[in-house]
């Protein structure tokens, strides 16, 4: 990819190895897909992730204007290798928990949605927030089941928060175990109604009651799939982009917020003009943006 240079115009991504100073905020790619309850190239999503960085500013127009590189330390640490089954779940864990030593902020870039079973346990997460059009409680072990996992696993489920659980991409029989387990669910339709700054503050308040780390799945296939054609199971009326963004730097200014992840896209199906790609993306610009602006 060649991009003009402007040396008054500034690009995200391509930010250096985290070091023994530490710093804000890290990127870990985490490349999940074997899992997969459909066909995805989601292992290629980290990679792309970071070349589109490449097309943003990492400029915040305020007023007055901030310039995220200048307001935080950015950092990458690279990806985690085979990071699925067993023995890969322990290799996240434990990329994440050194990460969390020396980071505020570990921002997890997927891979299907598997990957927020294991990054939220390496951020000793007590609390979680997602953004998905889906419970993911399924049975077993996949992209479907991470919810589930962590709560059998010892996660209180009275601190998970469900934003933009969809119509007809659920069964009824998960509808009610999320009920019977007590998860808080905000579903499309009352996400849209309420809007961003007041479903944000309530699940923060559930997820972050009683103390530790709260971690937020950003699931994009939540989004519209005119905007997210590249998530094997987003849906026609889903999120928009930008409420999709707003939720994301809404939450991200809290500062119990310790750990991130951004799945679901397969950047191997994308639309020729790399769209969903872009919006995960933007994503980590407004993870960072929340983290900057809740300081």
């Amino acid at each position: 990819m060649t991009l003009p240079h402007d040396p008054l115009w500034p690009r995200a991504g391509a930010w250096p190895a985290i070091d023994e100073t530490g710093a804000d905020a890290v990127l870990l790619g985490v490349p999940t897909f074997r899992t997969s309850l459909s066909p995805t190239g989601a292992h290629a999503t980290p990679a792309a992730i970071r070349e589109a960085l490449r097309r943003y500013s990492p400029t915040l127009l305020g007023p007055p204007p901030v310039d995220l590189t200048e307001a935080l330390r950015i950092a990458d640490a690279g990806d985690v290798d085979e990071p699925d089954g067993p023995a890969g779940e322990a290799s996240v864990r434990a990329a994440v928990r050194a990460l969390c030593e020396r980071a505020d902020l570990v921002v997890a870039l997927g891979g299907d949605n598997s990957l927020t079973y294991a990054v939220a346990q390496g951020a000793d997460a007590a609390g979680l927030i997602t953004i998905d059009a889906h419970f993911d409680l399924r049975d077993g072990v996949s992209n479907g089941s991470p919810v589930r996992r962590l709560v059998d696993d010892g996660l209180d489920p009275r601190r998970i928060v469900q934003l933009g659980i969809a119509d007809f991409a659920n069964s009824a029989a998960y509808a009610r175990r999320a009920a019977d387990l007590g998860i808080t669910v905000v579903t499309m339709d009352e996400l849209r109604r309420r809007g961003a700054a007041d479903v944000a503050a309530e699940a923060l308040e559930i997820a972050g009651a009683g103390g530790g780390p709260v971690h937020l799945d950003i699931d994009v296939d939540v989004c519209d799939r005119s905007v997210a054609p590249g998530c094997p199971a987003s849906i026609a009326g889903g999120l928009a982009a930008w409420e999709l963004r707003a939720l994301v730097r809404a939450v991200a200014a809290d500062a119990r917020v310790h750990s991130a992840d951004i799945a679901e896209v397969d950047a191997t199906a994308d639309a020729p003009d790399g769209r969903t790609v872009r919006l995960a993306a933007l994503c980590v610009l407004e993870l960072l943006a929340g983290k900057a602006v809740g300081r």
